[in-house]
């Protein structure tokens, strides 16, 4: 018994030994040549970071789903931010990624729940995605509404148009969006993809 005791108490100071030169300063390096390895090792993990979160923001990376290539691409395809007279394309994350970081990092938080939704493959057939489009949009209506269209708001603004020049239906829309304090989704909804159907009254407002 006091064999055993002898023997527990050795490699509990062992332990104890182990971990107390863990954090016993190192006569060999100064403290600067431990901060320069520190910054080094924090600047390539930021920059491999934010390189991988980057390349999550490409419309070739949101192509790489069927599921988004052969539902809502070919819809997009059909519309003015594909295609226009002045040349200017709004890809993917241009409408639905935050520019700002903190903002973008919630996005992307919230996105990775999609993730499931891939694996288990809710939306992996067109029927499947034609049943939860409604439920889809509205959750990216109700994101946009919130943050009062925000990614709209990085190319276009009520403020800065000449609504003097806009046709007649456009000038009285935006008149009223601008006294009534609408964001553009309000009016918007089937801007880049086909609306849904099953839509109902509150969906409009």
């Amino acid at each position: 018994m006091a064999d055993q005791d002898s023997r527990n108490t050795q490699e509990s100071q062992q332990r104890t030994g182990f971990f107390a030169y863990l954090c016993r300063p190192n006569v060999h390096y100064s403290l600067a040549s431990i901060l320069v390895v520190g910054i080094i090792a924090g600047v390539l993990f930021w920059g491999g970071f934010n390189t991988a979160l980057e390349m999550t923001n490409t419309e070739e990376f949101c192509l790489s789903c069927h599921e988004m290539r052969d539902n809502v691409y070919p819809e997009y395809k059909e519309t003015i931010h594909y295609t226009n007279r002045t040349g200017v394309r709004a890809t993917c994350p241009d409408c639905h990624v935050p520019k700002e970081w903190g903002y973008k990092m919630v996005r992307k938080i919230e996105a990775s729940r999609e993730l499931w939704g891939k694996l288990v493959g809710t939306i992996d057939t067109p029927e499947k995605f034609e049943a939860k489009r409604l439920t889809l949009a509205r959750s990216e209506w109700k994101r946009m509404k919130a943050s009062d269209s925000r990614e709209c708001r990085n190319c276009h603004s009520l403020e800065s148009m000449n609504i003097e020049t806009q046709k007649q239906r456009a000038r009285k829309q935006h008149e009223m969006a601008l006294a009534e304090n609408m964001t553009c989704i309000d009016c918007h909804k089937g801007i880049a993809h086909h609306l849904p159907e099953g839509m109902t009254d509150e969906d409009y407002d």
